[in-house]
């Protein structure tokens, strides 16, 4: 499924509007996630900005499939990779190990650090992270997997050092780059969430895929993930709560393991 950077160059940019029309209440959940956290929304805008502003070049980081138009000729084609593949499983922090030939018609969506739950790399179509998935999501980008990279206050100096090392790999991996920011930001996206799980369903819905029609595995609030990265655990169930509220507005919270 990973495809080479003259294939996506052949392509025409069509344009921007890849996403469909973004509910309210997902992207108002970023704003109630934030009012609960305490988290500022100038910083979020911020690294989005300056994520927004790294992307501009013709070749960013040296990178010509980086470009604003390269970007979007490889969303235009992940695009219709989620949409036509039959069986598409999003993959969540609390997965156990997966061997993807058990499911020889699928495609897989990975949260961050959960691609390591996947033993083939060939068969992920992208990985939604921001950032702190470590080795997993470095195996991912080194092997040229799609990644879906999100912008948050918190992230700025990681999303920078990954970026930095990434673009020094033989095959680097495709980007679409994310925000959580009520502003728009030229050549990013936001597709509504909170976490990388969620986020990534929020993704998919964005592209036009139908929820009901994907698999999610590894969704869960009883406890943190092993492919979840470094963090307070208390503090993530926290979060996990607010992933299980955006799969409610998503009409997909039948997937979670509580």
């Amino acid at each position: 499924m990973n495809l080479t950077t003259h294939t996506f160059l052949e392509r025409p940019w069509v344009g921007v509007n890849v996403f469909n029309h973004i509910p309210d209440g997902l992207i108002a959940l970023q704003d109630e996630v934030r009012q609960a956290f305490g988290w500022s929304a100038d910083a979020d805008n911020v690294s989005a900005i300056e994520m927004s502003n790294q992307f501009t070049d013709e070749a960013p980081y040296g990178q010509v499939s980086w470009s604003i138009a390269s970007r979007q000729a490889a969303l235009n084609e992940l695009k219709h990779s989620i949409c036509s593949i039959e069986r598409l499983i999003v993959v969540g922090a609390g997965s156990e190990t997966i061997s993807v030939d058990d499911y020889p018609d699928a495609g897989f969506i990975a949260a961050d650090g959960a691609v390591g739950a996947l033993d083939d790399l060939s068969r992920v179509l992208c990985v939604v992270s921001d950032g702190d998935g470590a080795e997993h999501l470095e195996r991912a980008a080194r092997s040229g997997v799609h990644v879906v990279l999100h912008a948050h206050g918190d992230n700025r100096e990681v999303w920078k050092e990954l970026v930095t090392v990434w673009s020094n790999f033989e095959q680097p991996p495709f980007l679409t780059l994310t925000h959580q920011s009520t502003t728009h930001h030229e050549g990013m996206h936001n597709p509504g969430g909170f976490t990388d799980g969620d986020r990534a369903l929020c993704f998919i819905h964005a592209m036009g895929r139908s929820l009901k029609s994907v698999e999610c595995v590894g969704f869960r609030t009883d406890y943190v993930g092993p492919w979840s990265g470094t963090t307070n655990p208390e503090r993530k169930k926290q979060k996990l709560a607010w992933m299980e509220e955006s799969m409610r507005r998503l009409g997909v919270e039948h997937h979670l393991i509580r």
